[in-house]
């Protein structure tokens, strides 16, 4: 089929010029594709702090089986968990989870180096998916921290 003037035809779907691209927020919030994740740590309760403060959530420790972990907290959202796993900690290379820290990205930002971690990119705009600072979590994982506005 032959795209009109002003549209354009994707993947089977006729768009009109007004359909704008929606942003990561708008997306995740409909379509969760990661469901899960587990941050490798050195230090579970230096992790914990750090988490819980910067994040501003609840971190609950449990049993893994005869090994400790611990959850962050995610009511009805997706979730994850820190687990013991030095040998595993990243911080130059592999997946970047991005952490929401919506409506608060500067105060979480000044949270990172005072419970251990290193700010790698200050708060910076990523278009109209909002804002991210790229830092070193307390144990050397790289992490995104992301929120909707600049606040």
């Amino acid at each position: 089929m032959r795209a009109r003037a002003g549209n354009r035809r994707v993947r089977g779907r006729h768009h009109s010029p007004i359909h704008r691209i929606k942003t990561m927020s708008e997306l995740n919030s409909k379509h969760n594709r990661a469901v899960w994740f587990d941050i490798p740590v050195a230090d579970l309760q230096r992790a914990n702090d750090f988490y819980a403060a910067v994040l501003a959530c609840g971190v609950e420790v449990f049993d893994a089986g005869g090994m400790q972990a611990s959850f962050i907290e995610h009511d009805q959202g997706n979730g994850g968990c820190l687990v013991p796993n030095p040998e595993q900690i990243s911080s130059d290379k592999g997946l970047l989870v991005y952490l929401n820290v919506n409506g608060r990205i500067r105060e979480a930002s000044s949270l990172v180096k005072q419970h251990g971690g290193q700010i790698i990119e200050d708060v910076h705009a990523i278009g109209p998916h909002g804002f991210r600072a790229l830092v070193l979590d307390s144990e050397g994982n790289r992490i995104a921290l992301h929120s909707e506005t600049d606040a």
